[in-house]
């Protein structure tokens, strides 16, 4: 079974947020290195770091700026060729079962190539 699936490509991994109130600066960061810069940039002063763990934590015009905005954003082409296997991944890491994802984890530990921290 094939499917076609879409993605959107660099979404921000952090937002530096200066300054206060109804006009604070917001700047996307892609790495945790760009934090320090960034920091390094506006002084220190009036900064806050939010973490994006995901698109659902974005308000709407962040989800816009960040990753739906048509001059900025890139759609690639993913093709599943096993679907079943991916379906049997996703389950056991999301799934409700504990048992089964900390095998999986302890597995595959000290293979993992892309590592989000």
């Amino acid at each position: 079974m094939e499917m076609d699936h879409y993605s959107a490509q660099d979404k921000p991994l952090f937002e530096l947020i200066e300054g206060d109130g109804d006009k604070p600066t917001k700047t996307p960061i892609f790495s945790i290195a760009e934090i320090l810069t960034g920091v390094k940039n506006v002084g220190k002063r009036g900064v806050q770091i939010t973490r994006f763990k995901g698109l659902g934590e974005m308000d709407a015009k962040e989800l816009f700026t960040t990753t739906m905005d048509p001059e900025k954003r890139q759609l690639l082409k993913v093709d599943l060729v096993d679907a079943a296997k991916a379906d049997e991944i996703f389950t056991t890491l999301m799934g409700d079962e504990v048992e089964p994802r900390r095998v999986f984890i302890e597995e595959n530990a000290l293979n993992v190539r892309n590592l989000d921290i």
